[in-house]
């Protein structure tokens, strides 16, 4: 019986030698090779030089976790790999920034104050206007000195407040793009027929932000598109199956083309990974139209879409619900409801328009390491290939499998483990029998 310790340690070191060797046998570099990849598409670019490609969704669902599986090869069977770089639209500006106010001035309900703008082009100013059910007029002239009155004027715009009559809120200047230091704002404002007197006073002047310039904000592509809309009492409900791996970052509406009316709908995302009963989190949101004569100004306001970044879809399915609250009102006409993503390109140096290869779904690579990534400058206005429909690989063949057989076949390590202790036992059973009496 005192074989058994003995066999468990050389059982031990065999495991453990069977592991060290595996490993050092192992490469740590796995060659990217055409026949190993599960699918491809064809890449015409849009000449000799820079060229990017729009990622579409199948992309993500079927290539491997960051799109690391990438690898692009001209179509002669020898070639090398053409080195490339991925970019994620984004704004060439910050997010928002702040816009000081100062020079505030009040006279009965109308206000005046001066804006120090970032040093930039922008498009839009967000004034954060406190107070409810009001209708404004903003005049806006673009100034080279702070607390200037005149200059160049950039329009007149409608404000609003419309609550109480269950409609939406806005309080944006839309302005042709402009880069004057300093903005002066002339601030008229009347109470929305229907609501009480309006209190005017120069503290409903809490701030105001500057977004990204119309140029320079988000393009974004389609992941997926359905008009399949149910009704549940008073919800209108879109749901989805979204692919593993496919980013989702906005929620866009189309309405039938023949609907004209104001509308305000509070919207309310949810989704969970496949086969789990609760929802991995919530978002919400608002859509609405406004378009109208009130105190004889006229209102014309819409947005059709909510910011929506998803976490659940990163490594596994999804399963998406959209919820749009009707309230009392008939259910909007909804022709059709997209989830989108950022646009995502893959941008390569092409030496003629000669048709590429993309491939892509082998788990085992690494992400490439191209100096051509971390040299060259991409933009938004970079020439477009034309990127094939995705096809499954011709000459596709499973990569071999080259780890050692411990750990393609953990179980041999038992079945191994198993058999020394029988042999071990028939030889103590043997051993005590032959023992003198």
């Amino acid at each position: 019986m005192k074989l058994l310790p003995l066999a468990f340690l050389l059982l031990w070191q065999s495991v453990a030698v069977s592991q060290a060797v595996s490993q050092t046998v192992a490469p740590d570099f796995v060659q990217a090779e055409r026949a190993y990849f599960l699918y491809q598409r064809s890449i015409v670019p849009s000449g000799p030089g820079l060229s990017c490609a729009v990622l579409d969704a199948d992309t993500f669902a079927h290539s491997a976790a960051s799109l690391k599986d990438l690898r692009l090869f001209p179509q002669t069977t020898q070639a090398r790999e053409i080195p490339y770089a991925i970019t994620l639209s984004e704004p060439v500006q910050p997010d928002s920034e702040s816009a000081r106010v100062f020079n505030l001035g009040f006279k009965g309900r109308s206000l005046s104050f001066d804006l120090a703008m970032p040093h930039r082009p922008y498009t839009e100013v967000d004034l954060n206007l406190s107070g409810s059910d009001f209708i404004a007029t903003a005049t806006v002239t673009g100034t080279d000195t702070p607390g200037s009155t005149t200059g160049t004027r950039l329009g007149e715009f409608t404000l609003f407040d419309l609550t109480s009559q269950r409609l939406s809120r806005n309080t944006t200047l839309p302005l042709q793009e402009s880069s004057f230091p300093y903005l002066h704002v002339e601030l008229s404002l009347s109470p929305a027929p229907g609501a009480p007197s309006l209190q005017v006073s120069p503290q409903m002047i809490a701030g105001a932000s500057v977004p990204p310039s119309r140029e320079a904000q988000t393009v974004f592509a389609a992941t997926t598109e359905t008009s399949t809309i149910t009704q549940q009492g008073r919800q209108s409900i879109i749901r989805f199956h979204l692919p593993q791996r496919v980013p989702v970052e906005r929620i866009s509406f189309e309405l039938a083309p023949g609907f004209t009316k104001n509308f305000s709908r509070d919207v309310t995302l949810r989704d969970r990974s496949t086969g789990t009963p609760t929802a991995d989190e919530t978002l919400s949101g608002n859509i609405f139209r406004v378009r109208l004569t009130q105190a004889g100004r006229e209102i014309r306001q819409q947005r059709l879409s909510i910011p929506a970044t998803l976490g659940s879809n990163l490594q596994s399915d999804s399963e998406v619900e959209i919820v749009v609250n009707n309230g009392d009102d008939q259910p909007l006409p909804i022709a059709a409801v997209r989830l989108e993503m950022r646009q995502r390109r893959l941008c390569f140096e092409a030496a003629s328009t000669d048709p590429l290869t993309l491939f892509y779904g082998d788990p085992t690579l690494s992400s490439p390491v191209y100096d051509f990534a971390r040299t060259v400058t991409l933009t938004n206005h970079d020439p477009l290939a034309r990127v094939g429909s995705e096809q499954k690989n011709p000459v596709y063949t499973p990569r071999p499998d080259t780890r050692a057989a411990t750990e393609r076949h953990p179980e041999l390590i038992w079945v191994a483990f198993l058999a020394v202790i029988c042999i071990l036992a028939i030889v103590a059973i043997r051993s005590t029998r032959r023992l003198p009496r």
